[in-house]
């Protein structure tokens, strides 16, 4: 265990080229949303250097633009620290969630093709794979995937620039759920399946909604720590 709480592998390596703040940025965004940095935990500036293998100003300057974009809160005489969600938070931006979703999943089901249908099904499959070796984190991963594929099925490009925005917060709040939802989460993206395979707009539909509705309940009944 690093001494800011990383897990032992859990630091990104920084991808070149590109500027140094930018990927820095990347880097810790990827280590809040995956939790691999807790909601309240101390950011030390000279630690995350340390780990990333650069200088405290590309951090420091990370650290400013996250706590812009309400990652981090910057507590005078105190330091950064990763930002703890409120209920309210959580619930505005999963309720968002789940409109977008329920609009992409109709829409989906208007326009996909074999090819798409087939890509649904391989992530599923993917997926249960992930759930049944409790890969929590690879679960993760493919349930933002998932959802990503059934937005580009729907063909709409405003609606995926939108669902876009939310994408990586909503991993935020789903990463807590995620062994809880498990195996249910996945039986509930193949009736979304069959319900896109069969042109059911409805239905697919009413399914996402409640589908995403689900997730938001978990998230609000989840064991606090």
């Amino acid at each position: 265990m690093l001494s800011t709480g990383l897990p032992q592998g859990a630091v990104p390596k920084l991808e070149r080229p590109g500027p140094l703040r930018d990927r820095v940025y990347e880097a810790l965004l990827e280590l809040i949303t995956t939790r691999a940095l807790q909601p309240g935990q101390h950011l030390v500036e000279s630690e995350l250097a340390g780990h990333l293998g650069v200088s405290r100003q590309p951090v420091r300057e990370a650290l400013q633009r996250l706590n812009t974009e309400g990652w981090v809160d910057l507590r005078p005489a105190q330091g950064a620290f990763v930002h703890e969600p409120t209920e309210e938070e959580a619930d505005q931006l999963l309720t968002v969630r789940t409109l977008l979703e329920a609009e992409a999943a109709r829409l989906a089901a208007a326009n996909a093709t074999k090819e798409g249908i087939d890509a649904l099904y391989d992530l599923l499959h993917q997926g249960m794979r992930a759930v049944a070796a409790d890969d929590v984190d690879a679960a993760v991963v493919l349930n933002a995937r998932f959802h990503a594929k059934v937005m580009e099925l729907a063909g709409n490009a405003v609606l995926a620039e939108l669902a876009a925005q939310v994408d990586r917060r909503v991993r935020w709040y789903y990463t807590p759920v995620a062994r809880q939802r498990g195996h249910q989460s996945w039986i509930e993206h193949k009736d979304m399946i069959g319900a896109i395979e069969d042109g059911d707009e409805q239905l697919a539909t009413r399914l996402m909604r409640e589908h995403t509705e689900h997730t938001r309940r978990s998230y609000h009944a989840r064991q606090q720590p």
